[in-house]
C-alpha cells in the first residue's frame, strides 16, 4: 500500500511517500479476532505528527507510517467483531490500550501500561489501510448535513483530548472563567466549544488578530493577543482581579509562568503538551497558598470517546477544518502546520 513514512527523524525532508506492506486484510488469517481493517479516506494532522517527525524518545521501527487521526470504510473484520461490518463508514480513536490491564478494567484506558497512539507508537493513518481494535472505531453519525470524510478524520484526537481536559480533569461548571492559549490549534478550538457547551466564560489567546476575530465568531467571550498584551494582567482586569478558574495549557515553558499568574485561588491548570519545552519552574508556596490544582491530561477513555461521538451525532462539536491537501502533497500539509498558519484541522485526502 502507499503511505507517508519517515525512515529517520529530523526535519520535514524525512517525510516521503512510499510503498509499505499491507496490514492483514479480508483474505488473511492473521487479522485478530477483535480487530478491524479500515480502508482510509482521509487523515488529519496534529502537532503530535510534527513531534514524531522531529523525533520523540521512542524506539521507532522504520519505515514508520505517520498520522494519528483517520476515517474510512471498514474493509475487513475479525471473527469476533460484532459492532461494525464491512462497508460501514467509521472514524478512528487513535489511542490504543490493551483493554486488559488494571487501568483498562477500571475504564481508564489512557492510563494503560501498554497505551500507544497511532502514528506515534504504532503504524499510523496516513496510508491506504490501518488495522485497529474493534473498540477503536465508531460509526460516523448520521446528520442532516452529512459529515464529509475530511470532517470525520478531523474529529477524534483533538475533541477527545479537549473533552478530558475541560470536563473530566478540570470539571468545568457553568459560570466559571476558562483561559485557553493558542486558539488556532485543534485542541484549543475544541476546548473553546466544549467549554461554551458547558456554560463557561471563555477567554482565548493568539498571536494572530485574524484568528482572534474568528474565535469571537465561534463564541469566545474575550480575546487577547499574547504578543502585544500581558495575559495575566488582562485576565485580572477581565475578572475583577479574581483570576481564571481554569487554564488550558499545552505550550509549556513559554507560557507556564503567565498561566500560573492568570490562575485564581483554588484554580485548576490542565496541561496536555509542551510545545515550547518540558522544563518549567514552580514556587511551591504559591501552589499551596492559593490551593491550585495542577493536572496532567492525555487523550481519553472509551466512555469519553463514545460521549463525544454522541454529541457529534446530536449536531454539536462538529470539527473545524482549515485546509485539505491531496495525498500526494501531504508534506505541504505538514509545512503549513509547522508554520502555525492554521485555524482548525489540516487534513490529507487519501482516497476521496
Amino acid at each position: 500500500m502507499r503511505a507517508w513514512v519517515i525512515r529517520a527523524t529530523g526535519d520535514l525532508e524525512q517525510l516521503q511517500q512510499s510503498d509499505v506492506p499491507d496490514p492483514p486484510g479480508p483474505s488473511s488469517s492473521s487479522l485478530g479476532p477483535r480487530h478491524v481493517r479500515v480502508a482510509l479516506r482521509a487523515s488529519a494532522l496534529n502537532h503530535l505528527d510534527l513531534f514524531v517527525v522531529h523525533g520523540l524518545p521512542h524506539e521507532y521501527r522504520f519505515p514508520h507510517v505517520v498520522g494519528a487521526d483517520g476515517a474510512g470504510v471498514v474493509d475487513a473484520v475479525g471473527s469476533e467483531v460484532r459492532s461494525v461490518r464491512p462497508g460501514d463508514r467509521v472514524m478512528i480513536n487513535p489511542g490504543i490500550p490493551d483493554y486488559a490491564c488494571e487501568y483498562c478494567r477500571a475504564g481508564e484506558h489512557s492510563l494503560c501500561r501498554s497505551y500507544g497512539i497511532l502514528g506515534e507508537h504504532l503504524s499510523g493513518t496516513m496510508a491506504q489501510y490501518v488495522v485497529v481494535p474493534e473498540q477503536n472505531v465508531a460509526t460516523i453519525p448520521t446528520l442532516p448535513t452529512p459529515l464529509t470524510w475530511v470532517e470525520a478524520a478531523a474529529f477524534s484526537l483533538v475533541t477527545l483530548t479537549a473533552w478530558r481536559m475541560v470536563v473530566t480533569r478540570a470539571r468545568i461548571v457553568a459560570g466559571e472563567t476558562l483561559l485557553i492559549w493558542g486558539i488556532g490549534g485543534g485542541v484549543a478550538l475544541a476546548a473553546l466549544r466544549i467549554a461554551k457547551l458547558k456554560g463557561a466564560r471563555v477567554i482565548v489567546t493568539s498571536s494572530s488578530d485574524a484568528k482572534l476575530q474568528e474565535a469571537e465568531k465561534l463564541g469566545a467571550d474575550a480575546t487577547l493577543n499574547h504578543t502585544t498584551q500581558k495575559i495575566s494582567q488582562e485576565i485580572r482586569a477581565l475578572t475583577e482581579k479574581r483570576g481564571a478558574d481554569v487554564v488550558i495549557e499545552n505550550v509549556g515553558e513559554a507560557t507556564w509562568d503567565e498561566s500560573l499568574r492568570s490562575l485564581g485561588r483554588g484554580g485548576r491548570l490542565v496541561t496536555c503538551g509542551s510545545t515550547t519545552g518540558p522544563q518549567v519552574s514552580l514556587d511551591l508556596r504559591r501552589l499551596f497558598w492559593h490551593q491550585w490544582s495542577l493536572l496532567g491530561s492525555t487523550m481519553g477513555n472509551d466512555a469519553e470517546y463514545r460521549e463525544i461521538v454522541r454529541l457529534l451525532g446530536a449536531g454539536q462539536l462538529r470539527p473545524i477544518v482549515d485546509r485539505v491537501f491531496p495525498f500526494t502533497e501531504a508534506r505541504g500539509a505538514f509545512e503549513r502546520l509547522e508554520r502555525g498558519e492554521q485555524l482548525g484541522k489540516i487534513v490529507v485526502e487519501i482516497n476521496p
